[in-house]
Order: structure tokens, then C-alpha cells, then sequence
């Protein structure tokens, strides 16, 4: 039982590496292409991919955190440090301060900001049709 606790530690781990890529490769391949329609979309759509691979990544960290601090003290209350609890929430208020700097600031487009968010979502959708194809076989 426990091998295959690590096995699928080790696969999911695996998948949140690819996701995190993925998130970049498609958001990237999505504001190349805006590029051409226009320099502001482009730059909003590179930017919500930024802003989503950030927010993935500071969930991942946080939540890794709070588990490992549940699991440490099983008996007793856990002691989560305060820099996990600012990850969890300050990626919501880092996302919304960067895109209303982008649109005030600098003119882009808030769609393309939303859109680039969205990458996240494709990468995932990816990486699901990816692992269940692999299971099929």
C-alpha cells in the first residue's frame, strides 16, 4: 500500500511539474500569436500567464506547506508559518493589483489578461487528457 502511495506521490508531482509547463508553453504560444493581431494583447495575454503559473505556484507552496505542518503535528496544533498563509491569499491580490495597474497604466486590454489566466485551465485540460489516455493503454 504505501508503494503505491510514493508511486502516486511521485506521478502527481510529476503532473504539477507539466501543468506548470504547460501553463507557460500555451500562454507563451497564445501571446506569440496575439502579437500579431496587436502588442497590447500580446502583452496582456503574457502577463495572465505569468500571473497564472505565479498563482499555481504559490498555491502549490502553500498548501505543501500546511499539509506538511498537519502531518508533523498530528496531536497536536499545527504551527503553519505566516509566509504560507500570505502565499494562500496574496496571490488573489497580486493578480487583481497587476492587472488593474496593466489596464490603467498601460492600456491593455483586461480580456487578454483574462484570457492569459485562463492558460492554466488549458494546461490542466491538457495534462488530464494526457494522464487518461496513458491509463487507456
Amino acid at each position: 500500500m504505501r508503494v503505491e502511495t510514493e508511486a502516486s506521490s511521485r506521478s502527481a508531482r510529476q503532473s504539477e511539474r507539466r501543468i506548470g509547463w504547460l501553463t507557460l508553453g500555451l500562454g507563451g504560444a497564445a501571446a506569440a500569436a496575439a502579437l500579431l493581431y496587436s502588442r497590447s494583447w500580446g502583452a496582456g495575454l503574457a502577463a495572465g500567464t505569468l500571473l497564472a503559473w505565479l498563482n499555481m505556484r504559490w498555491l502549490q507552496q502553500s498548501l505543501d506547506t500546511l499539509v506538511e505542518s498537519a502531518v508533523a503535528q498530528r496531536g497536536g496544533k499545527a504551527r503553519v508559518s505566516r509566509w504560507a498563509y500570505v502565499k494562500f491569499f496574496g496571490r488573489y491580490a497580486l493578480i487583481a493589483l497587476a492587472a488593474y495597474v496593466m489596464v490603467t497604466c498601460f492600456a491593455v486590454p483586461v480580456v487578454s489578461i483574462l484570457t492569459g489566466l485562463l492558460a492554466l485551465g488549458a494546461a490542466t485540460i491538457v495534462e488530464g487528457i494526457r494522464v487518461h489516455i496513458l491509463r487507456a493503454r
